[in-house]
């Protein structure tokens, strides 16, 4: 099942009947629906005696009574018709997760050495967006380079606390496609080095469409990942090649703090492919199974880089080994 959060469509909205002051993102309170071939089905009746103060804790309740509500959203879906994808706004279907934690690399990368050990960071909540949403470059100039990074992200199931590698699956709601925006200082090294600070500008965490359900996905070591950048496809490759697999990174983040419901741990990116966004850009990730994000770029700087894949001298792409990429 997919789950998504969704707003009427800018178009069918009347401004008059808009509330100010305008709220964060985080804050506004958007419907919850099932994302189908033919739209969205909404399922606020079945999520009606539910706690939904904000958007956040109304996919956190969902998640949490999922196995109860379940019969219900599917006599839902197969009775309602859908609303026209063209009629909505999807949203990020958890938009201010308690937290996101991401891993650093975590790809072999077609390399053949030692398998690095597992870390990963934090990355602010604030920057999580949604689809049609525009990443927003910042008035700074300390980082010379924006770049994309397209992941797999686990939507986590919790509270969650020590959960063995062999009972991963009871700490995983579900999945999501997450974009890893991070400010570069030289080479693929992250601004402020040693620190997560590059990676937690506003707007710098799209995340969505929707959140598949984990037993819609066989395998999440198992999943095609692409991203395209204008049109240009930039990052393509498959989960298999994790260095520490989906297991495992369970196992360690919950070693280390609780995941809650609606937190988001974001599995690494295969840096191949990787290259700078900018003014006017149009990226879009997709996994299968899960489905297509498309956010806009925007930099009031209006700053340029050359297109194409990073091409330092830590870079894996095709092209810097002298091949077709």
């Amino acid at each position: 099942m997919k789950l998504v959060l969704y707003d009427d469509a800018p178009h069918l909205i009347d401004d008059s009947l808009r509330s100010p002051p305008p709220v964060r993102l985080s804050d506004r309170r958007h419907r919850a629906g099932i994302l189908t071939d033919e739209g969205v089905v909404p399922i606020g009746g079945a999520t009606a005696g539910l706690s939904q103060y904000t958007s956040q804790q109304l996919m956190v309740n969902i998640i949490d009574n999922f196995d109860r509500l379940r019969p219900e959203f599917e006599s839902i879906a197969a009775l309602e018709e859908p609303i026209p994808l063209a009629n909505v706004q999807l949203r990020p279907p958890v938009p201010r997760p308690s937290k996101i934690l991401a891993c650093i690399g975590n790809y072999w990368e077609h390399m053949q050495r030692e398998a690095r050990p597992l870390n990963m960071f934090m990355k602010s909540p604030d920057a999580v967006i949604g689809p049609g949403d525009t990443v927003v470059l910042p008035n700074f100039t300390d980082a010379y380079v924006f770049h994309h990074e397209s992941e797999l992200a686990l939507v986590m199931k919790g509270p969650s606390k020590e959960v063995a590698a062999a009972d991963w699956k009871s700490a995983v709601f579900g999945y999501t496609c997450f974009i890893d925006v991070s400010a570069r200082y030289e080479g693929r090294r992250t601004w402020r080095d040693g620190s997560w600070m590059g990676k937690s500008f506003d707007t710098f965490a799209p995340l969505g469409p929707c959140i598949v359900t984990a037993d819609e996905i066989a395998d999440p070591n198992d999943l095609n990942v692409k991203f395209w950048d204008n049109g240009d496809l930039r990052h393509d490759y498959n989960t298999n090649d994790m260095e520490h697999r989906v297991p495992e990174l369970v196992e360690f983040a919950t070693l280390i703090m609780t995941m809650n419901s609606g937190d988001v741990l974001s599995c690494g990116t295969n840096h191949e492919g990787l290259g700078p966004l900018q003014d006017g850009d149009t990226a879009e990730i997709e996994i299968r199974g899960i489905g297509r994000l498309t956010v806009n770029v925007r930099d009031p700087l209006k700053r340029k880089w050359e297109r194409g894949v990073y091409m330092g001298p830590e870079s894996t792409a095709a092209a810097a080994r002298g091949q077709q990429p």
